[in-house]
């Protein structure tokens, strides 16, 4: 029996969202060889926005947090379209990116819901490398996204 990340998803007492539709014109998951390209995920839900603001602002670390959890989610519905839990082999490295008030360094507790939220539900293929980048904005005013790269079993 092939086994799907939703069923890993809802094993761990989550619900695996709808993949949100790309805002401009490029495809959410790119399949080179035997690597995958997650395009950047947002904290959206059920196509409404959440987490959006400066986080130390509008935002709590907390709520930070959460947000990246939303943002995994989402990158694991993305991948969900593409690949079943069987031909996962694994994350490689995941590029969290947020928006914060001058003086606020809470960054990896933030980026720490989404690799949190891979290693209980992918267990050793979730296991990945990070990078996290502050920036000026991101759109819509969300205060984080994250892109996320795999290998998939030929």
């Amino acid at each position: 029996m092939v086994s799907s990340i939703k069923n890993k998803v809802e094993l761990a007492g989550l619900i695996l969202p709808t993949p949100p539709i790309p805002g401009g014109s490029y495809s959410p998951v790119i399949i080179r060889g035997n690597i995958g390209y997650v395009a950047i995920q947002f904290p959206i839900k059920n196509g409404e926005f959440h987490y959006q603001g400066k986080l130390g602002n509008e935002l709590s670390t907390s709520d930070g947090y959460y947000g990246m959890q939303i943002c995994a989610l989402n990158a694991l519905a993305q991948i969900n379209k593409y690949i079943s839990y069987d031909r996962l082999d694994g994350l490689n490295h995941i590029c969290a990116y947020y928006q914060s008030a001058k003086g606020w360094d809470e960054a990896p507790k933030v980026v720490n819901g989404a690799s949190d939220l891979f290693n209980q539900v992918l267990k050793h293929k979730g296991l990945h490398s990070r990078t996290l980048l502050g920036v000026h904005n991101l759109p819509k005013n969300f205060g984080m996204g994250l892109t996320v790269t795999f290998t998939n079993l030929p």
